[in-house]
């Protein structure tokens, strides 16, 4: 069975940063892989898993800016990988397979969220397919290097977010139905916790542990598609444009944001659990209505849902 979705009590919070819990890891001789890890709260787990002594490989759609991004941060290392290529995926997996190494982490960091109306060359809607086919078909790429490490985890960040939609499974890539894009960025938050329901199941044998999580409402580059009034409708900023930090409700700088996905990588606090939602570094509970959101909507903690997800995943992803 997986983790029941009852916090575990990690003694951490909501304020917590990165590098708080990270402080007295080592992860020295240890390879962690992190998509999106050079910008915003990526960027921050790319400098806290350096910090305490991982090699860090942070594959981006343009190495130059990631470079001058991480740049300073020791350890890391540029590739190349677009997600919503099958053949860059299949072509960053292969470099790295052919290296040797073991995978013991893999941070799916990268997104998109509420963009207009898009879709990769498959006719995917771009956010389910950058948010969740690509990163379920790194996943696959990968898995040599997951097994070989003996003790992974793969952990994917979700959001608060998913708590606006299901997986549509009758129409995921909105072919029949209008399309929304916060209608579709919720399905593809809800698809990363499945997916961790999912994964985890098929991996724990194998000593892969699984985790999805909210990382708190950051103002970053994600928010590029919104408008001005659209960011002012989330009362993200103070009166003088200033991001607000308030992380009893969720509004968090990029250092706290990254704490939870760094949190989900290394803790020990974690060991033999795994498939479940967390956020503020812990497990967090079945979400059953309040004004501040807390929790895992239902629909996206369901074992059945995650295994038809994945079933759906494979046809769509995996030739």
């Amino acid at each position: 069975m997986s983790t029941p979705q009852t916090p575990i009590g990690s003694g951490f919070g909501a304020s917590a940063t990165a590098a708080d819990v990270v402080a007295g890891v080592d992860l020295s001789g240890q390879t962690a892989i992190v998509t999106g890890g050079a910008s915003g709260i990526g960027l921050e787990t790319t400098r806290a898993l350096s910090e305490a002594g991982a090699t860090v490989i942070v594959p981006a759609r343009d190495p130059e800016r990631a470079r001058r991004a991480t740049l300073g941060i020791a350890g890391v290392e540029i590739e190349q990988l677009d997600l919503v290529d099958p053949g860059s995926v299949d072509f960053f997996a292969a470099r790295f397979l052919a290296r040797g190494r073991a995978l013991p982490i893999l941070i799916n960091s990268a997104g998109i969220m509420a963009t207009p109306l898009g879709r990769d060359a498959a006719g995917h809607e771009l956010q389910f397919a950058t948010n969740h086919l690509g990163h379920f078909r790194l996943v696959h790429a990968l898995w040599p290097a997951l097994v070989r490490a003996k003790s992974a985890r793969v952990v994917s960040v979700s959001s608060r977010g998913h708590q606006i939609a299901g997986v549509d499974f009758d129409d995921p890539n909105f072919t029949r139905r209008a399309y929304d894009k916060w209608q579709a960025y919720g399905q593809s938050k809800t698809a990363n916790a499945l997916f961790a329901l999912a994964l985890d199941a098929r991996g724990k044998q194998h000593g892969i542990r699984a985790f999805s999580l909210h990382p708190g409402q950051i103002l970053t580059d994600l928010a590029r598609h919104l408008s001005a009034e659209e960011i002012d409708a989330f009362d993200a900023r103070d009166a003088n444009g200033v991001p607000k930090v308030d992380p009893e409700r969720g509004m968090k700088t990029p250092q706290q944001g990254a704490a939870t996905s760094v949190w989900c990588a290394t803790s020990r606090q974690l060991d033999g659990l795994g498939g479940v939602y967390c956020e503020d570094c812990d497990v967090a509970p079945i979400y059953r209505g309040g004004e501040l959101r807390k929790g895992v909507s239902p629909w996206a903690a369901d074992p059945a849902l995650a295994e038809r997800l994945w079933t759906l995943s494979e046809t769509l992803a995996i030739a």
